[in-house]
């Protein structure tokens, strides 16, 4: 007989599990060490004026205020514009759309555009964006070149399309997690398929939607190659809005048909285009390390409005 109280090691769970410890443990202090030489490099060239100054001789002095504006603006824009989108894809997908083939090669093209690399995004939003929806704008209303040009909206729009299959394959394992009882419950009481997924599924699926959020910000904030033809400039200190006056009172705002400066863009100008890299160096890490935080601030203010959303829904 078998002595099932004698403990047998598993001798080959046992490498494995700190095997993947070893390789845990190395990533996260990778992750230390790459954060920490850019803390140490880059803490030093923080400074008020280096925060709300605009850049002055050749981007060797001065401040980077314009290209935080223009991160921000067009990291919100593309919020504004992929939620939404990706979210009433997934909504369609998962709670009516039928299990057909045309379905399914939509799933697989969504996980699809996940993997495509983002330079390839960007010569899309050039050619379809710009060359094709801007000029033909610009052909039909006969404004000459107004939206047919790099701005920021079709920056923002690129943006929008590269984050669109992180934000619709996370609504949709959100909107899977609810379970179906649920959906029967509401059923049996007499609500109608839109009740049901407004008030039974969204509400409970609204935690998993804003993690699809958080992940649609750092990877629209931290990309580069998509907006390199679309709108990012190598030296523009004057910041893309337009004052729209009513009366007497005038209140600046977002022009989205301007060309703007853009932190990724700018860390990459002065690290291969200036005069003197080893002089912009420090500036090179200082971008950087406002480009991390404000990453984290925006990721943070996220995960804040996911807690609230989970502690409403542990009430109900």
């Amino acid at each position: 007989m078998i002595d099932l109280t004698k403990k047998h090691k598993d001798i080959p769970g046992f490498i494995f599990i700190n095997l993947v410890r070893l390789i845990f443990g190395f990533l996260v202090l990778l992750l230390f060490l790459i954060l920490g030489k850019i803390f140490i490099e880059g803490i030093g060239v923080i400074s008020f004026e280096f925060i709300f100054d605009e850049p002055r001789n050749n981007m060797t002095e001065g401040g980077i205020f314009p290209a935080i504006f223009g991160t921000v603006a067009v990291t919100l824009i593309m919020v504004l514009m992929a939620v939404p989108l990706g979210v009433c894809s997934a909504i369609y997908l998962n709670e009516y759309a039928k299990d057909t083939f045309f379905t399914r090669i939509i799933r697989t093209s969504v996980n699809n555009l996940a993997g495509v690399p983002s330079i390839v995004f960007g010569l899309f939003g050039l050619g379809f964006f710009i060359l094709f929806i801007g000029q033909g704008i610009d052909e039909v209303l006969e404004t000459g070149l107004l939206f047919g040009q790099p701005a920021l909206i079709w920056a923002s729009s690129t943006l929008a399309v590269l984050v669109l299959p992180i934000v619709i394959v996370s609504t949709l394992e959100a909107l899977n997690s609810v379970p179906k009882s649920h959906r029967d419950a509401s059923y049996g009481l007499g609500a109608t398929k839109w009740q049901t997924v407004k008030n039974v599924v969204l509400p409970q699926a609204r935690p998993g939607i804003l993690t699809g959020t958080i992940l649609a910000i750092s990877r629209g904030a931290g990309e580069t190659a998509p907006i390199l033809f679309l709108g990012a400039a190598f030296f523009l200190p004057n910041l893309p809005v337009t004052d729209l006056c009513i009366g007497d009172y005038c209140i600046p705002m977002i022009n989205p048909a301007k060309q703007f400066m853009y932190l990724a863009y700018h860390i990459f100008i002065l690290a291969t285009q200036s005069a003197n890299p080893t002089k912009t160096l420090p500036l090179q890490y200082g971008s950087t390390l406002v480009l991390i935080t404000l990453t984290f601030l925006l990721n943070i203010t996220a995960i804040l409005f996911r807690y609230r959303f989970r502690k409403i829904l542990g009430k109900l």
